[in-house]
């Protein structure tokens, strides 16, 4: 291997596009809009997925997508101040399950209207 002559760092490798990705989108107003996500550590991050499978088996079978490239999405994020693509995310938390809602005792429902007594102004 060669010597650094140079102190200082090298150039990193340079990113290879990872080609046509499969974007999770939202559908909005007049269009479509690419839905962003949370890093574990929370910064914003755009989404991308090599496989039409491995964003279903993510994101489920309803989540609509478009076909961009990855310069693409980062040309369209990038206005919002996302800097990071994440291709093909391993972790993802599960959906929240719905848990119903308990019922409320009988002194923290709200009382008839007439029993509210009335406020004068004289």
């Amino acid at each position: 291997m060669a010597d650094i002559l140079s102190d200082e760092d090298p150039e990193p490798s340079d990113r290879f596009p990872a080609g046509p990705l499969y974007v999770p989108v939202r559908p909005g107003p007049a269009a479509c809009a690419a839905r962003l996500f949370r890093t574990p550590l929370g910064d914003r991050t755009a989404v991308g997925f090599t496989s039409r499978r491995r964003l279903t088996a993510t994101l489920g079978p309803d989540q609509p997508w478009v076909r961009l490239a990855e310069p693409a999405l980062r040309a369209l994020t990038a206005p919002l101040g996302v800097t990071t693509v994440t291709v093909d995310p391993q972790l993802c938390a599960p959906a929240p399950a719905l848990v119903p809602a308990p019922a409320l005792a009988p002194a923290l429902l709200p009382a008839p209207a007439s029993a509210v007594p009335a406020l004068w102004i004289g």
